[in-house]
C-alpha cells in the first residue's frame, strides 16, 4: 500500500492490455528473440549445437527475474542483466546467447512485437464499439432530433444519423490501424550501428547470410516486413506514426463523449446509470455522465502524446542517443492503456445508451415552428399570396413567439399566430402537416442504412470474432 501503482493498471486498462506491457511478457520475448537468432545462426552454418538450442527453448518461460534484477544493480544495463540470468540457467548455452547482437536487438524487436499486439487488441476493441454503434443508428435511424450548428439548434436529423458521425470517425480510425499492421515490420538483426559489421565478422563477410539472417530471424519471430536499414534502433518517426493513430481514437471517443454529456445535460440521451451509482458526494439526485467524462479525461491525456513521440523521433542523433529509452517506457505503454480503458469504456457507454423519445419530441416541437416557416411561407405564395407582405407578417409573429419563450419561459405559440391570422388561411387546413418533423429530416435514415451496409459492414465481416467483445468496467 506503500507503493505508487499507475491508475491505468488499477482502474482503467484491461488485464487482457495490462499483460502485453508486462516485465513478464517482455522477458519471453527477448529469450524467444534470443532463441531464433541462435537457432538461424546454426542453420546457417555457425558452431552452435542442438543441445544448445534445446537448453535455451526449454527455458524460455523458466523466468528468474529476481536474478536479473540484483545483477542490473551491479552492471547498471537491464539487456546484459537479463543474458546473465539466462545463462544462469543455459550454462551450456551461455556463450551463444546473444551472440553478435546488440541490446536494440532484443529492445527493439520485442517492443515492436509488444505493439503489434497491442494494436490488435485496439483493432477488436474498435469492432465491438462499432457493431454496438451500428445496433445503435439502426434502431433510431428514423427518430427525429434537433440537430444543432454552434450549438444552436438546426434542421432536425436523426438519432440514428447522428450515430453514424460517431461510426465515421471509428471506421477512419479502424483504417488506419489496419493499414499499419498490415505494413508492420521488425528491426531484424542490423548490428550496433545498423551496419551488421558483427556479423559479418560471424558469417566471415557472407553478406547473402547475413541478409537471410536478417528475415530469417523475423520470420521466425511471425513477421515478414523488416527495416530494411536502422541506425542502433528504428526510426522513430515509427513511434509517431503508431502514437498519432491512438491519438485518433482518443479524438473520436471524446468526440462521442462530448455529445453524450451535452445530450444527457438535454435529458435526451444518457449513459447507463446503474442502481446503486452514486452521482454526487453531496446531491443525491445527481446522474452525471462520468463515464463520457472519464472517455474525455483519458482521450486529453492521450491527444497529446504524438508531440512527445515528435520530439524523441527528431532528436535521435546520428545513430541513436539514449534519452529515447526512459520516455518510451512510459510514453508508449501508456498511450495503449489509456485508449484500451477508452475503449472499454466507449463499448459499454453504446451498447447500454438510453434515449428519452419524449424529451427529445418536446424539444422539436418547441423549435420546428421557427424551422417551418419558410414552407409556409411557400405555400401561401403558390396560393397566390405575396411573398414581402407575408414574410414581414411570420418575422413579426416569429418575434413576438420568440419573446413569449425566452422572456416569458412560456410555450412557443408561432403556430397559433399563423393560424389566427387570415392572411395565411390558405394554409390553416395544411399546417400539421407542413410543420410534419418527417418533412425536416431530408434522407436521413437512406444515409444510415447505406452508411452501415457500403461502410460498417464489411469492416464487421471481416472481424467477426470481435463483434461480441464485452467491457469490464472497473470504476
Amino acid at each position: 500500500m506503500s507503493d505508487y501503482e499507475s491508475p491505468l493498471i488499477s482502474r482503467y486498462a484491461s488485464k487482457d492490455m495490462s499483460e502485453i506491457f508486462s516485465e513478464e511478457e517482455k522477458i519471453v520475448l527477448w529469450r524467444r528473440l534470443w532463441v531464433a537468432l541462435a537457432e538461424t545462426e546454426k542453420e546457417l552454418g555457425l558452431d552452435i549445437s542442438d543441445r544448445q538450442i534445446e537448453e535455451m527453448k526449454a527455458n524460455v518461460n523458466n523466468l528468474n527475474l529476481d536474478v536479473a534484477h540484483e545483477r542490473e544493480k551491479i552492471v547498471r544495463h537491464d539487456v546484459m542483466a537479463q543474458v546473465y540470468a539466462y545463462a544462469q540457467q543455459c550454462p551450456l548455452a551461455a556463450p551463444v546467447i546473444h551472440l553478435g547482437a546488440t541490446s536494440c536487438f532484443v529492445d527493439d524487436n520485442a517492443d515492436l512485437i509488444t505493439y503489434y499486439k497491442a494494436l490488435y487488441l485496439v483493432k477488436n476493441k474498435l469492432v465491438a464499439v462499432i457493431a454496438k454503434l451500428k445496433d445503435f443508428a439502426l434502431k433510431y435511424k428514423d427518430l427525429p432530433t434537433l440537430a444543432f450548428t454552434h450549438f444552436q439548434p438546426a434542421q432536425p436529423t436523426t438519432v440514428g444519423k447522428r450515430a453514424t458521425l460517431w461510426m465515421q470517425d471509428l471506421v477512419f480510425d479502424f483504417e488506419n490501424v489496419e493499414r499499419f499492421l498490415n505494413d508492420f515490420r521488425l528491426r531484424g538483426v542490423k548490428g550496433t550501428t545498423g551496419t551488421e559489421a558483427s556479423f559479418k565478422e560471424l558469417f566471415n563477410g557472407d553478406y547473402e547470410k547475413v541478409k537471410k539472417l536478417d528475415a530469417e530471424v523475423c520470420r521466425k519471430m511471425g513477421f515478414s516486413g523488416r527495416f530494411l536499414v536502422s541506425g542502433q534502433t528504428y526510426t522513430r518517426k515509427y513511434d509517431f506514426e503508431m502514437l498519432s493513430i491512438l491519438s485518433g481514437i482518443a479524438q473520436s471517443a471524446m468526440k462521442f463523449a462530448n455529445d453524450i454529456r451535452l445530450l444527457q445535460s438535454m435529458k435526451e440521451v444518457e449513459e447507463p446509470f446503474e442502481k446503486t451509482q452514486i452521482g454526487s458526494s453531496a446531491m443525491a439526485y445527481k446522474r452525471n455522465p462520468m463515464r463520457s467524462e472519464r472517455i474525455c479525461s483519458l482521450a486529453r491525456y492521450v491527444t497529446t502524446l504524438p508531440e512527445n513521440a515528435a520530439m524523441t523521433a527528431g532528436t535521435q542523433w546520428f545513430e541513436r542517443t539514449l534519452d529515447d529509452s526512459a520516455n518510451r517506457r512510459i510514453v508508449i505503454p501508456e498511450a495503449f492503456l489509456a485508449v484500451d480503458g477508452i475503449l472499454d469504456l466507449y463499448n459499454n457507454v453504446a451498447e447500454n445508451l438510453v434515449v428519452y423519445e419524449k424529451m427529445i419530441k418536446r424539444h422539436l416541437d418547441a423549435e420546428i415552428p421557427f424551422m417551418a416557416t419558410e414552407n409556409i411561407l411557400m405555400e401561401c405564395v403558390k396560393a397566390g399570396g405575396n411573398r414581402q407582405e407575408l414574410h414581414e407578417k411570420i418575422r413579426v409573429h416569429s418575434m413576438e413567439a420568440g419573446k413569449k419563450v425566452k422572456v416569458d419561459g412560456e410555450a412557443n405559440d408561432l403556430l397559433d399566430r399563423i393560424r389566427a391570422d387570415e392572411s395565411f388561411a390558405a394554409i390553416h387546413d395544411k399546417i400539421d402537416e407542413i410543420v410534419n418533423v418527417q418533412n425536416f429530416i431530408g434522407f436521413a435514415p437512406q444515409q444510415v442504412e447505406d452508411f452501415v451496409k457500403e461502410a460498417v459492414d464489411p469492416v464487421l465481416a471481416r472481424n467477426p470474432a470481435a463483434l461480441n467483445i464485452k467491457a469490464d468496467i472497473r470504476v
